[in-house]
């Protein structure tokens, strides 16, 4: 028997004992980010799914799991002979996992979950599309911790300190920046559970996580001090000192019910509901009033300081040099028998590790391979590697953190010569690609309203992809980082100067190959006129557009400008640091259209 229905069987015996009919497991972790330790991995543990967004149903009649639409193929792959069954439904836009979780709960169940990983935002929405079932809860059931005999434990690297000369802001001032807002909306603490704003906020990171530079942790920020829960045998004396010295207080992880009790009654607390737990919204006192909105943090961490900015910068001239390097090696050694996609992956970091100030990739890298290449979040792995040849569509999105900044890029190349309709697909992906790169629009424009900008080709053409066209960037902290972004979805955050974000639509062919281009822009003032501000997009991001797949024919002469031009400026920017036969292969790849 396959080893996942032995756990599915084990957990249905302990629904039976807990008296629960229904039980929900969030891929998530105590802070509620998007990268989770192997400890509460609890999805992949459970089901063998490894992509990065999934939630888990079970009954005593159904196991089924729901995954958005970056993972469906993957998915169904992965959960083959595990007991588990994939949501079709979810192909739909309209059929959201609140949906799915409301039409399958039956009436008069006793849902129950552990409210440590589930979100206040996710649970008032099910509580309302479940509130005429009948429904009641169980917030605190762990029924896995019992069961999962041989669980990792909790990760505890060392914490350390991002230079000032790279942060652009001492801690102090970032923490008094956050007390004026404030104060400004009569809040008295700010209670963060977030890794990366509290990262960001006190100059620190660690190594908790594979693929982000944070160490778990929670703070609250009072308005004369603040409390950092942390282990602290992780600091090292000399931090732990400058912490103290700048009002911090340094507290046990996760300790901070004394804490919340140790404030006068009524007391106005700043939570945000996307990011704050179920289990730590019970801990707060009654007598407390709860606002819920954005973290001020990770509005204030979205717009990048004139230093941060600088760095960013040279960190893409960084990356654009090892990425010339590893595209060169590509090119060298197409259809050598060792080389596959977690070769190339491998050589990738290797090339980025090269440069000065790098820590390590902000993400799996993904190297994919024709069909392969049809899953927008495939990473290979032994099970399913295979060897680089031509011909081939060949996907590579990658980044990595430095302590100048974060990247994050897609290019597909073509191996061999591309077909008619590969071309034609490419080149209706670059045409969005171009059209957002080169927007100006109004200050106040939220993603959402600009979203339709890289997708208009495709739609035109009988055609779209099921993410986001956009995300947010931290600065040597989270790759995806919010609260901005641009899709159908974003919020009511507009976007800002300063802030950094991707620009990636895409198209993926079932079975055949994937197309996404991908380059980082920073949101850049452009002019004010009587109409009032306006902003622009600054493409940052060094490296060339493989021209073997564009169909010149398609493309208008503001289009074919567009292309010159950056390519012009990836040769102009990485040029003056490359030898003789470096700049020549760039030269020829940065040639106009």
């Amino acid at each position: 028997m396959d080893h996942r229905k032995e756990k599915l069987l084990v957990l249905r015996l302990a629904l039976i004992r807990a008296g629960i009919n229904v039980y929900i497991i969030p891929l998530a972790d105590i802070h509620l980010q998007e990268y989770v330790p192997d400890h509460w991995n609890i999805v992949r543990w459970l089901t063998g799914f490894t992509g990065s967004s999934a939630i888990v149903i079970i009954t005593q009649d159904i196991a089924e799991l729901w995954t958005d639409s970056r993972y469906l193929i993957q998915a169904e792959n992965e959960l083959a002979g595990s007991g588990f069954c994939l949501v079709k439904s979810s192909l739909t836009r309209d059929k959201s996992s609140i949906d799915w979780l409301g039409e399958l709960i039956p009436e008069k169940s006793t849902v129950g979950f552990d409210g440590r990983i589930v979100s206040v935002n996710f649970f008032r929405r099910l509580y309302k599309r479940l509130e005429y079932k009948d429904v009641s809860f169980a917030d605190d059931v762990d029924l896995i911790d019992e069961i999962w005999t041989d669980r990792p434990g909790m990760p505890s690297s060392a914490i350390w300190k991002h230079p000032l000369n790279f942060s652009g802001m001492h801690r102090s001032a970032k923490i008094a920046r956050v007390r004026k807002l404030m104060k400004q909306r009569n809040i008295s603490l700010h209670f963060l559970t977030s890794p990366d704003d509290i990262m960001w906020l006190l100059n620190l990171r660690g190594n908790d996580l594979m693929f982000s530079p944070v160490a778990l942790s929670f703070a609250i920020i009072a308005i004369d001090r603040v409390y950092f829960f942390v282990d602290q045998s992780r600091l090292p004396p000399d931090i732990a000192a400058e912490l103290i010295l700048s009002g911090i207080v340094i507290l046990p992880y996760g300790d901070f019910t004394k804490v919340l009790e140790s404030f006068g009654k009524e007391s106005f607390i700043l939570i945000n509901p996307v990011r704050f737990s179920v289990t730590a919204r019970n801990i707060i006192p009654d007598y407390h009033y709860i606002i819920e909105d954005e973290n001020i943090t990770s509005l204030l961490k979205a717009v990048k300081n004139e230093t941060e900015i600088r760095h960013i910068y040279e960190t893409m001239i960084k990356d654009g040099l090892a990425l010339v390097r590893f595209f060169i090696y590509l090119e060298n050694n197409t259809g050598n028998l060792h080389m596959t996609e977690m070769s190339l992956a491998a050589r990738l970091e290797e090339m980025r590790s090269m440069e000065d100030g790098f820590l390590g990739s902000s993400f799996a890298a993904i190297v994919a391979l024709n069909d392969h290449a049809s899953l927008p979040h495939y990473t290979p792995v032994t099970e399913t590697d295979v060897r680089i040849r031509e011909p081939g569509i060949l996907l590579i999105d990658s980044g990595g953190h430095y302590l100048g900044g974060t990247t994050d890029i897609t290019r597909t190349i073509c191996l061999g010569t591309p077909a008619p309709g590969q071309k034609r697909d490419f080149t209706l992906v670059l045409k969005g690609h171009i059209r957002l790169a080169g927007s100006k629009f109004p200050a106040g424009t939220k993603g959402y309203q600009l979203d339709i900008l890289a997708r208009e080709a495709l739609w035109q053409a009988g055609m779209d992809y099921g993410h986001g066209t956009g995300h947010g960037v931290g600065y040597c902290l989270n790759v995806h980082e919010g609260p901005h972004s641009i899709s159908p979805a974003s919020g009511r955050t507009a976007l800002k100067t300063g802030m950094l974000i991707s620009n990636e639509p895409a198209l993926y062919r079932e079975g055949e190959y994937g197309i996404r281009t991908e380059n980082l822009m920073l949101c850049c003032e452009d002019e004010e006129t009587e109409f009032g501000r306006f902003l622009r997009f600054e493409t940052l991001s060094l490296c060339y557009i493989d021209k073997s797949l564009i169909d010149r024919s398609m493309l208008n002469d503001e289009e074919i400008a567009w292309l010159n031009g950056y390519h012009a400026m990836v040769f102009d920017r990485l040029g003056p640091w490359l030898n003789n036969d470096e700049k020549k292969w760039l030269r020829e790849k940065t040639g106009k259209l």
